[in-house]
């Protein structure tokens, strides 16, 4: 109470453990209790294949004007490394469905400590060449 909204960032998670994520709950069944957390972006996984699917949710849902959504376009949940045309898909996808203004590309959640270091930075270089790739495509 009482933080200005856009230095407020809301992360939902569900869970950085490595196991089948079975009993998650879908985004749909939470986004409007996300959305009236007083924030200015709600960072979700979105890079992860348990809940990559969910971006559908935003067709449905309409983004409230101000707010800002940062999807996961990197996993912490694998050692593979995204390619950077798949990470500028994920983040094509998002600005398509909440405006291009309204989307930052981030990880799912905090990689370290989830895989090793030297496959964060791969993930952080794939992150920022497919960001790259989608700005120049959104933006030109």
């Amino acid at each position: 109470e009482g933080i200005p909204v856009d230095r407020v960032r809301y992360h939902i998670c569900w869970g950085s453990w490595h196991g089948p994520h079975t009993t998650d709950f879908p985004l749909r069944d939470i986004v409007d209790v996300m959305l009236r957390v007083n924030a200015q972006a709600y960072l979700i996984e979105a890079g992860n294949v348990r809940h990559e699917h969910e971006f559908k949710v935003w067709r449905d849902v309409k983004l409230p004007a101000g707010k800002i959504v940062i999807p996961g376009v990197v996993s912490h949940a694998t050692d593979l490394v995204e390619h950077p045309e798949l990470v500028a898909d994920r983040i094509i996808t998002f600005a398509e469905l909440v405006g291009r203004e309204n989307v930052i590309a981030g990880t799912d959640c905090g990689l370290g400590g989830r895989v090793h270091p030297q496959i964060a930075w791969a993930k952080l270089r794939a992150l920022r060449d497919g960001a790259a790739i989608a700005s120049k495509k959104l933006w030109s």
